[in-house]
């Protein structure tokens, strides 16, 4: 995991292959990165995730906003990271007002979003009276008294994570004051029907503070979004149901291929254009009931499965590929378990492995087919 701060960009960082889907992660007011603690490991498996702090929150600077802020202020911030990492396009996640965020990217920067997940949010929060006194309360008084009183609104009785009230302790009143503006002013509700990013919302049954039926205004409003209640949770789902929300979150961001464009579509991803277009020019009249088995099966049905990641059925295939000596095939899902994110080392190990359940001659073949796929990227 790389930890990184910048000047005028949000503190952030970044878990998992560099070559791995990005998945941005945002914070609500008040928390840090630590609230995804306990899923973004999980979640780096199989994206490269990259975790930010709100200004004055965790290690942002909090002169990145000022007074009156705006919800598209921290999106635009958050573009500007993405932008700065080399990110154009992201699946996203975030927890109330990062959540917030999300849906402000996804409505109105579509091109950017290609996945999305609400999670205890709303596309309004309450009227702007009590943010505005809540922000004053804030810039005269400073934390400390809503510190205090933090684990009733953010968890279900008995329930904490002292780090996160912590983070909320140590806060700058002045940027938490600002991201009270922006949630006074913010309201989404016009545009949530725009989104076409496919959305996951999730709602804690318990959360004071953004009850279920707010989540399930933003799942009736968002084309086709998905609706999931989770018991036993208030405001902090990451924190208080890590999970339930990283199954949910590792089944949603799977992208499952039936609702992307079939089997083909994954068949594509995963061994690239080049590869499937040769196996279509060769296909004859004999074979291609045969090809269309494959795109309809394997790829329709296996690979879009959610329940495995795609890096981990990339590892499974080359196995099995070593194994039965298929080594035509063994290079090109080489090539497919570098799109889906696994690094050269990580290869290499499962290859080291399959020399003691496969065979050393089955091994060492599968080296030399690696190498050679591997130095086409030098």
């Amino acid at each position: 995991m790389t930890d990184d701060t910048t000047g005028r960009l949000p503190h952030h960082t970044t878990e998992g292959p560099d070559t791995a889907p990005p998945l941005l992660l945002g914070p609500s007011l008040g928390t840090s990165t630590a609230l995804w603690d306990a899923v973004a490991p999980e979640l780096s498996a199989a994206h490269r995730v990259v975790r930010w702090d709100l200004p004055g929150h965790g290690r942002s600077p909090a002169d990145l906003i000022g007074p009156g802020a705006t919800v598209a202020e921290l999106a635009g911030l958050v573009l500007a990271l993405a932008d700065s990492l080399g990110v154009d396009r992201f699946a996203y996640a975030g927890v109330s007002l990062g959540g917030a965020v999300g849906l402000h990217l996804a409505a109105h920067h579509p091109q950017r979003v290609t996945r999305l997940a609400a999670i205890c949010t709303s596309a309004h929060f309450g009227g702007a009276g009590p943010w505005r006194q809540r922000a004053a309360t804030v810039r005269r008084e400073g934390l400390a008294a809503l510190a205090e009183s933090a684990p009733q609104r953010w968890f279900t009785p008995g329930f904490t994570v002292p780090a996160l009230v912590a983070d909320l302790r140590a806060a700058d009143p002045g940027a938490y004051a600002a991201c009270c503006d922006a949630l006074a002013a913010y309201d989404l509700r016009e545009a949530m029907a725009s989104i076409v990013a496919p959305t996951l919302v999730i709602a804690g049954r318990e959360d004071p503070a953004t009850p279920p039926a707010h989540a399930r205004e933003i799942a009736d409003a968002v084309p086709d979004a998905w609706l999931m209640e989770l018991a036993g949770a208030s405001h902090l789902a990451p924190a208080e149901r890590p999970a339930a929300v990283t199954a949910a979150l590792r089944a949603h961001f799977a992208a499952p291929a039936r609702a992307e464009g079939g089997g083909m579509a994954v068949r594509r991803a995963v061994l690239g254009d080049a590869h499937v277009d040769r196996a279509q020019a060769d296909a004859t009249p004999f074979t291609a009931r045969f090809q269309d088995f494959i795109s309809r099966y394997a790829w329709g049905e296996i690979w879009t499965d959610p329940t495995l990641s795609r890096r981990e059925r990339s590892l499974i295939t080359l196995t099995a590929l070593v194994a039965h000596g298929h080594l035509d095939e063994l290079a090109s899902h080489i090539r497919a378990a570098r799109r889906n994110g696994l690094t050269p080392e990580e290869i290499g190990a499962a290859l080291l492995q399959t020399a003691v359940y496969c065979g050393v001659p089955a091994a060492n073949s599968a080296f030399a087919v690696a190498q050679r796929v591997l130095a086409e990227e030098e």
